[in-house]
């Protein structure tokens, strides 16, 4: 997209805004609109929250979700004013509200904090592929804080709202059934989902599930360069498959109007199977020839193969005991949780060297264009003279044979968090002199737990030396098939794929009679120093008042949060392993204000002042370090991190409008101390010092804390189905939103790098249509440009920005059942990673548009 195309875009928008007010062909008030089931009645209940809330926030209702091709929770915040996707292999995982690191935006579960953890706990974000878009009520993105809401957030707190058996009375079916396909490699799509409940006067139950699977081919390019030209070049092909599965279970009871008990239990889970072929050519290590950036011509190219059959896995469960009750003047909510979170991966790997130089290939390679290098390859010979090597026969295909040293790399790791939560909130109305106010009061404690590892390859087994001594042998070779590549990205030559999961069945048989022979150790995957334990202990409590003063409503109070942490690991300093123990403690007040003003009935103000923290992943403050005494340096986690802090602003203006639509214009600010980035620094006190040696001044690879940073933006949204049109032209519909962002810090060494995964500009437009039984939207999202990774001793990693153009059809064959059309990534996106321009890309990456067609039934 260019800045032509953004900035007519944008002046549309704002256009919009204060145009609105010219075309109210009916009166907007929200408070008495019916909702439907349709785009427009699902937008009008959204709204009637969004307009009476005490605070900045945005809503998607559940048959806003089901309107768009979305499988998981995070596609469909997507659509929401201001949020970016993260992808992983093209499909969604993490959300960035405002563009911020996705560490700054906290989730919650029907208001039960919600921790996640990622591959090594890497990452306290939480994961929304593992969150079916189906088994949701409403998704809630609440940019400004009050006072009962976590502040563990710095840009936004996330609720996703699960269903209740009283949302419909009596007995209530609905479902749906769909197939479709992925256009690259053909593998296919389905998904399945059914809900159903009871309620009656006083009772209620509801039973829920979801499935969804796709078969990915994922074609995948990744390069590394000096001064002089591309030093590897790594093709590689990935055959996935992903699910992700969710149920809910809950059982509600309601003696009378003031009282309401209910049990819920949730779980959800997201699965990958991920067979991996790749090769990587190792240019800068050619036995002779030429290498510039714009081509070469090398002997004797080294070349490994890397093949695996891999699963990783991520799951949430969620159990909760809760009930409101009106005693008297009181209105009192208490909550009893009990949440366990996994993450899971089993990567047994394969590397397949090559033991001569005349295994090597000799290769021409050609990157007039940088994303999609060509390589004509020959085979390599000897020369003239004896130790010498010349440039053999052309070669139409990779010598897949040319691999006789085998290394098994057992990679596996788990992190697992169990959390307690027990949560209360009480509320009433109260006088203050002649001026009525809302009080309301609240504690909440959680207790988690966390235990893990980073993946790790201390247990390196090289067969051909392990397997003569049970009486075995094993080569990859003997697995190649005589299927080729899916590719759509150029190569100069064939390639065919490996059967990943025989080789895994007979890696696995192998691996066991060597443990037998006491020739392989199980334990040592996991080393003392990958391990972790935490845990962490939240006591927090707030008081907030409410009151009115002619057309503006004030919200303020404060929070108070008691957090203590402990960590445990161990330093490795060679074969020595030592257990180290931290302690963490802190207690913060966090104030907040939020005002919202009437202009009028259909025009609303808003102004807020909040401040929050986000904590350190628990992979990052581990106590565990592997140290290097012959290189002098130290690789591991800071335990001594110190969590962020922010203050914050928000301002806007809503304009609700007919047809369900609103125009508005917000605006934030962030000041933000403590950033955390990762960078190589040296060690400057005598926390490594185990074994009596000192470490002073090694090389310290972690994650640090910098100096003040700040975030700020500009958000237009504009929404409205045209009512005020004639005939079957007031079934068009627009929805857009644009937001302009810019941010940065300052590291401890000074320098002002900008915050990883922020993009300066983000769009997100639907145009869509309602009428006579036909629902349909076209949706279009796009992102500029953004770093992803903070170079130490480098540039740095960005990644190019990127595009998705998604359709979406509905007909309602009668009032019980629908039919449906969704194709997603219509662009045929290919992502993109570089460092400097995109002269240098680091990761070219493409999976292919998708269609899915099915049906839908209510009863």
């Amino acid at each position: 997209m260019t800045r032509k195309h953004l900035l007519l875009a944008s002046t549309l928008m704002g256009g919009a805004v204060l145009w609105s007010g010219a075309v109210q062909a009916q009166d907007t008030q929200l408070d008495e609109l019916v909702v439907t089931g349709s785009i427009v009645g699902s937008q009008r209940a959204a709204l009637v929250e969004q307009r009476n809330a005490e605070n900045l926030v945005s809503v998607i209702a559940a048959d806003t979700v089901g309107q768009f091709p979305d499988q998981n929770s995070a596609a469909a915040l997507a659509r929401i004013p201001s949020v970016a996707v993260q992808r992983d292999q093209g499909q969604e995982r993490y959300i960035q509200v405002r563009g911020a690191p996705n560490r700054w935006t906290s989730v919650s579960i029907d208001g039960i904090n919600a921790i996640g953890v990622d591959e090594g706990g890497g990452q306290r974000a939480f994961r929304f592929d593992a969150v079916p878009a189906v088994i949701l009520s409403a998704l809630e993105v609440n940019k400004s804080l009050t006072p009962d809401l976590s502040a563990e957030a710095i840009v936004a707190r996330v609720n996703l709202r699960t269903f209740s058996p009283f949302d419909k009375a009596g007995f209530a079916l609905s479902g749906d059934v769909g197939l479709g396909e992925m256009d690259l490699g053909g593998g296919q799509q389905e998904q399945y989902a059914m809900r159903a409940s009871w309620s009656g006067d006083q009772f209620g139950v509801i039973l829920a599930g979801s499935h969804y699977s796709r078969e990915q081919v994922t074609d995948n390019r990744e390069f590394a360069y000096d001064a002089v030209g591309p030093t590897i070049l790594d093709i590689r092909s990935y055959r996935l498959v992903r699910e992700s599965n969710g149920g809910l279970f809950g059982v509600e009871f309601r003696p009378n109007d003031d009282h309401r008990l209910f049990a819920k239990t949730l779980y959800t889970e997201f699965k990958d199977n991920e067979q991996r072929d790749q090769y990587v050519f190792q240019l800068s290590s050619a036995s002779g020839g030429t290498r510039s950036l714009s081509g070469g011509d090398l002997v004797g190219v080294p070349y490994r193969g890397t093949f695996n059959d891999g699963d990783y896995g991520n799951s949430n469960w969620l159990n909760t005991l809760g009930g409101d009750h009106q005693l008297n003047a009181w209105n009192l909510e208490w909550r009893l949780n009990y949440t366990e979170t996994e993450n899971t991966t089993e990567l047994p790997l394969i590397l397949a060297q090559q033991g001569s130089p005349l295994q090597r290939a000799s290769v021409i390679y050609d990157r007039s264009n940088a994303k999609f290098p060509t390589l004509s390859l020959a085979t390599t010979v000897p020369g003239a003279t004896p130790g010498s090597f010349v440039r053999g026969a052309p070669l139409s295909a990779l010598n897949q044979t040319a691999f006789p040293v085998n290394i098994a790399l057992p990679l596996e790791g788990a992190v697992t968090s169990e959390s307690f939560v027990y949560k209360i909130d009480a509320e009433r109305e109260a006088m203050v002199g002649a001026m009525p106010v809302t009080l309301r009061l609240g504690a909440e404690f959680d207790d988690r737990q966390v235990s893990g590892n980073l993946l790790s390859q201390s247990n390196t087994l090289v067969l051909p030396a392990l397997l003569p001594r049970i009486g075995a042998s094993f080569s990859a070779v003997d697995y190649v098939t005589n299927t080729p590549w899916t590719s759509g990205f150029a190569r100069g030559f064939d390639v065919n794929y490996v059967d990943n999961k025989a080789m895994r069945q007979d890696l696995k048989a192998l691996l066991d009679r060597l443990q037998a022979a006491g020739l392989y150790d199980p334990a040592r995957n996991n080393p003392p120093e990958s391990r972790y334990e935490i845990g962490e202990k939240l006591l927090a409590a707030y008081g907030s008042a409410k009151w009115e003063v002619g057309a503006a409503q004030i919200v303020a109070g404060a929070r108070i949060e008691r957090f203590e942490q402990t960590i445990d690991g161990f330093l490795t300093a060679g074969t020595v392993s030592t257990p180290v123990s931290y302690e963490n403690e802190d207690t913060s007040i966090f104030p907040s204000i939020n005002v919202k003003y009437d202009l009028d009935a259909d025009t609303v103000l808003r102004l807020a002042l909040s401040t929050g923290i986000a904590r350190p992943s628990f992979g990052t403050v581990r106590a565990g370090a592997s140290i290097n005494d012959i290189s002098r340096s130290v690789t591991g986690g800071n335990p001594t991190l110190e969590p962020e802090r922010t203050i914050g602003l928000d301002g806007a203006y809503e304009r609700y409008l007919s047809g369900a639509g609103l125009a508005s214009v917000s605006a934030f600010y962030r000041s933000v101390d403590n950033v955390l980035y990762d960078t190589v620094s040296k060690v400057t006190d005598d926390r490594f010092d185990a074994t009596g040696v000192d470490r002073t001044g090694y090389d310290y690879t972690t994650t640090l804390n910098g100096g003040r940073g700040k975030l700020y933006g500009l958000e237009l949204a504009y929404l409205q189905q045209f009512d005020f049109l004639p005939g079957a032209w007031s079934g068009l519909g627009f929805q857009g939103n644009v937001t302009f962002l810019k941010g940065d810090f300052e590291t401890q060494d000074g320098r002002t790098e900008q915050f990883p995964g922020t993009s300066e500009r983000i769009l997100n437009t639907s145009l869509f249509y309602e009428k006579y039984g036909l629902s349909a939207r076209l949706s279009y999202q796009w992102r500029d440009d953004w770093q992803d990774t903070i170079g130490g001793l480098g540039s740095g990693e960005f990644r190019a920005a990127t595009e998705s153009l998604d359709l979406s059809l509905r007909y309602a064959v009668n009032e019980r059942l629908s039919v449906f059309l969704d194709a997603n990534n219509l662009t045929d996106e290919v992502y993109v990673a570089y460092e400097g321009s995109e002269d240098f890309p680091t990761e070219v990456e493409q999976i292919g548009a998708r269609w899915m067609a099915g049906l839908r039934f209510t009863y």
